[in-house]
This record gives C-alpha cells, sequence and structure tokens, in this order.
C-alpha cells in the first residue's frame, strides 16, 4: 500500500479521522469526569431546590469565561469546558476532512465538505 507522493490514501484518512474522533471523546469525557467529581466532592450532600431557577453565571456562557473558569479549576467551568470540546470535536472532523480532501485533489468534496462545516458553524454561532 503505497501513498503518492503529497497524497493521503483513503485508509489513511479514514485512520486519521477515527483517532481524531475518539481523542477529542476521551479528552471531553475526561475533562468533564474531573469536573463533575470535582463538583460532587464540593456540593455532593446537599439537597437541590428545584422551586427556584438560579441562571448559569454570564462567564459560563461564552468561551473566553468557559476557559478562564476551566484555568481556574472551577467545578462548573470544567464540565462546561468538556461540552465544548464534545462539541467541537465532530466540527474539528470535518475541518479537517476538508483539508483531507484537498490534499487528495478531491475538489468536489471539498465543496460539499465547506459547505458541510459552513452549516455546522452557522448553527453554532449565527443563529
Amino acid at each position: 500500500m503505497r501513498r503518492s507522493r503529497g497524497r493521503w490514501t483513503d485508509e489513511q484518512v479514514e485512520q486519521i479521522v477515527g483517532n481524531l474522533l475518539r481523542g477529542g471523546v476521551i479528552l471531553a469525557a475526561g475533562v468533564v469526569a474531573i469536573g463533575g467529581v470535582l463538583y460532587l466532592i464540593h456540593y455532593g450532600t446537599t439537597s437541590p431546590n428545584y422551586h427556584v431557577f438560579r441562571e448559569e453565571r454570564s462567564s459560563l456562557r461564552q468561551l473566553p469565561g468557559i476557559v478562564a473558569e476551566a484555568t481556574s479549576l472551577r467545578r462548573r467551568g470544567l464540565i462546561q469546558l468538556g461540552l465544548v470540546l464534545l462539541i467541537a470535536t465532530p466540527i474539528v472532523r470535518v475541518a479537517f476532512s476538508a483539508f483531507a480532501f484537498a490534499k487528495q485533489h478531491d475538489y468536489t468534496y471539498v465543496i460539499v465538505t465547506l459547505i458541510v462545516l459552513g452549516v455546522l458553524l452557522y448553527s453554532l454561532i449565527g443563529s
């Protein structure tokens, strides 16, 4: 199985994409688990009050705030960061696929993949 110079085989791309998805999910799960364990250590013995709605802090609703909270090892920030990583994993996969298709000189798939990436980003950010 030789690859031509500068091009990737389909098997190589599939291997990289699989590792990318696997790594992203494992990383996200690990970050959420760490945040969850820290959260349970601190709040595990308290009873929730479902009669009062408490809005999430504004720092946990935008990426810079989430990153700042997570780097400070705050429990909710770690959980939020893990969820952001989980959401970002398929987006990174689609972006990598566009790059891989370009490297394989398969421009029809590059265009289709960029359209899919645009729809994903629009649904995440635009609306």
